[in-house]
């Protein structure tokens, strides 16, 4: 049971470091990508116009899918059995996705809410069966 709970904490912590990692790495590669996400830091932090970038978007959406399945088999590679660890963190992850989505509903296209959303706990689940359990 403490080996589930350990793969839960470490496939969501992982999720969030390869996120934000991957979306530094990505603005200092592609100027507009992280232009495009300092203005929509702003715009939620202090409100104000601001106007989504469908590419950027997009790259939100691949990024997000492979970082979940990352997470899943992380989560699942540490906890040594591939169902309950990967599903929990998945329900973290869409938990998560849903706040974000409030924050940011006036922001973005409704488009990327429901596919960002929707994809996080069906990857992570992925991710988990892609890892035979050691037990």
């Amino acid at each position: 049971m403490l080996r589930i709970v350990f793969g839960v904490i470490g496939g969501f912590i992982a999720w969030l470091i390869v996120w934000v990692g991957s979306e530094k790495v990505i603005g200092a590669i592609w100027p507009a990508f992280g232009v495009h996400q300092k203005a929509f830091e702003e715009a939620i932090k202090n409100g104000g116009e601001f106007t989504a970038d469908t590419s950027a978007l997009l790259t939100h959406i691949v990024l997000g899918s492979i970082i979940s399945v990352i997470a899943g088999a992380l989560s699942a590679l540490i906890a040594g059995e591939n169902s309950r660890a990967p599903l929990f963190v998945g329900i973290l992850l869409l938990a998560m996705g849903v706040m974000k989505a409030v924050m940011s509903w006036q922001y973005v296209p409704i488009w990327y809410h429901v596919v960002f959303t929707a994809m996080l706990l069906p990857l992570a689940i992925v991710g988990g069966k892609m890892i035979t359990p050691t037990n």
